[in-house]
């Protein structure tokens, strides 16, 4: 019987943090397309704004682990600044 119920929780979850994922992986994705076009623009900064906010709202919902939000946050600055550095020079 806990199979059961443990695969009834399972799918709870599952319908909770899907959209709370799928809405990071999109900003995420937009930001990184943002950073590909135009690193120097407004809206670049804010794409990046937006998936950072997404994920950190991810990880403390428990959706993603905080670590893993962190690096996340972490890898899409340094593509940013890669990025405006590659233009500058």
């Amino acid at each position: 019987m806990p199979a059961a119920k443990a695969r009834r929780v399972a799918e709870r979850k599952a319908e909770r943090n899907g959209p709370i994922r799928s809405h990071a992986r999109n900003r995420v994705a937009a930001a990184r397309v943002a950073i590909d076009e135009d690193p120097t623009s407004e809206e670049t900064q804010a794409a990046v704004a937006a998936a950072k906010s997404a994920l950190a709202i991810a990880a403390s919902k428990g959706v993603v682990h905080k670590n893993n939000a962190a690096r996340r946050i972490s890898r899409l600055a340094r593509n940013l600044n890669r990025a405006r550095a590659d233009q500058d020079s």
